[in-house]
């Protein structure tokens, strides 16, 4: 990984940070509504694999899909006024965070529904195929959604397919509430798609060059017409599965150990060490995405929310 790359995501990687942070703040000032899924600590892997991905790639989240929408392009201003319910949101104020979408940048959709991106990946997958592009697309699930049994139909599929289609699996260690090893005999994800023949590999998320390069390799063969492909990055959420959680299940001694795992700490401590910026730089990169965050936020304030009417406006397609 080169300095510019470096550099770059960790720039990604602060929007994201500064942008969740927000979030808390304006849930609980009661100014963003509904169901609320942080990713603080797993940035590095939204940084890492979309950063290497272009436009008409495609990109499917799940329920913490803050981060991947960010990475991938979608403009935080009008983000901002989603979770805060305005018009001016990229799904008009009546997505939500569960459910954001911004197919100009190729972000496909998020969903509340525990692996339902998998099977809708696995549709756009199938056209870019049959159409001979060179697009790819990319899902992001959780460990939690391998026990539902539309994961295995949709790998099933994707490997009889040979789709163009990476399976990014973020691995965090809990299924909402539940460790791995209580509701799993198998430790690595990639491990329970190995029957199935395709390639696949298991990465620390924290090391963010180590995702970047990983995910970049499966990128050029999926580009060339080869797939699927599974990367698992085993990473950690430093706040609750969702806002408000009292995380009574969490141990602290792992949230210590965690903590100083921290991908934006880890890339910057890099960073540094390289020469690829200095203390006043690393300082500057933070503040610029804190301002970036706080304009957003302007911006969804003076966003009006959407008019009653528009809910029957949408009902029929035109």
């Amino acid at each position: 990984m080169d300095a510019d790359v470096a550099i770059g995501l960790l720039r990604t990687m602060w929007r994201i940070r500064c942008f969740e942070e927000r979030v808390v703040q304006l849930k609980r000032s009661l100014q963003v509504h509904g169901l609320i899924h942080l990713s603080i600590g797993g940035e590095g892997v939204a940084a890492a694999v979309c950063g290497r991905l272009r436009d008409d790639d495609a990109v499917y989240s799940g329920h913490r899909a803050h981060g991947h929408a960010i990475a991938k392009g979608a403009p935080i201003d009008r983000l901002m006024a989603e979770l805060m319910g305005r018009s001016d949101g990229v799904c008009r104020g009546l997505g939500g965070s569960m459910h954001l979408v911004d197919a100009e940048h190729g972000f496909m959709g998020a969903t509340g529904v525990v692996g339902g991106n998998l099977p809708l990946a696995l549709g756009t997958a199938l056209t870019h195929h049959l159409q001979e592009a060179d697009r790819v697309t990319v899902v992001f699930f959780g460990d939690g959604a391998v026990q539902a049994g539309h994961f295995n139909e949709s790998i099933n599929l994707a490997a009889l397919w040979r789709l163009p289609v990476i399976f990014v699996c973020e691995n965090n260690g809990f299924a909402e509430f539940t460790s791995r090893e209580e509701h799993s005999t198998i430790e690595r994800v990639s491990d329970v798609v190995a029957p199935y023949g395709f390639e696949r590999t298991t990465v620390k998320g924290s090391d963010v060059p180590a995702v970047w390069e990983a995910f970049g390799g499966f990128l050029d063969a999926a580009r060339g017409g080869e797939g699927p492909f599974l990367l698992e990055c085993l990473t950690y959420r430093r706040r609750g599965h969702y806002e408000g959680d009292q995380q009574k299940y969490r141990d602290a001694a792992a949230e210590q150990e965690w903590a100083e795992r921290d991908p934006v700490a880890q890339l910057t401590r890099r960073a540094l060490d390289e020469g690829w910026i200095d203390d006043e730089a690393a300082a500057a990169i933070e503040a610029e995405a804190g301002e970036a965050i706080e304009e957003a936020v302007r911006f969804a304030r003076e966003s009006p929310f959407p008019e009653p009417a528009i809910t029957a406006e949408l009902v029929y397609a035109r």
